[in-house]
């Protein structure tokens, strides 16, 4: 699953984005979910996650982002200042299907260092040089 912030502000720095990974472990683990992969840009959180289909991903999804807003804006008063919530509304979620698991934490794993390769090339957002 993915999700960014409001306005997709590169707010996630180190700091946060630790504090971040630990909230998102502690709510995995809580719900019996099994966090396989975590990876989080400055504009975006990415996550591979094993849940239940009984609970549900929108729940998690849910509950993640619910109270990962109410603890780093406790945290960090400075989010209150620039956002007036941590998260948009949405996010993306897609099933692994048949692909296994090692193919999609190599690409969760990659995505930064390859946005910097398509960057350095000097390739616009519509993928034209």
């Amino acid at each position: 699953m993915v999700w960014c912030p409001k306005y997709r502000k590169k707010i996630l720095k180190k700091r946060l984005t630790e504090r971040l990974k630990q909230i998102i472990a502690d709510i995995c683990k809580e719900r019996k979910s099994s966090l396989i992969k975590i990876r989080c840009a400055e504009d975006h959180v990415r996550i591979l996650v094993e849940v239940s289909p009984q609970y549900g991903i929108h729940r998690l999804v849910k509950q993640i982002k619910r109270v990962s807003s109410r603890l780093l804006r406790e945290e960090f008063p400075f989010l209150k200042r620039i956002l007036p919530s941590l998260w948009t509304n949405n996010y993306c979620v897609s099933t692994a299907g048949r692909v296994p698991c090692g193919v999609i934490e190599q690409y969760i794993e990659r995505q930064p260092t390859r946005y910097e390769e398509v960057k350095a090339k000097g390739w616009n957002n519509d993928g034209r040089l």
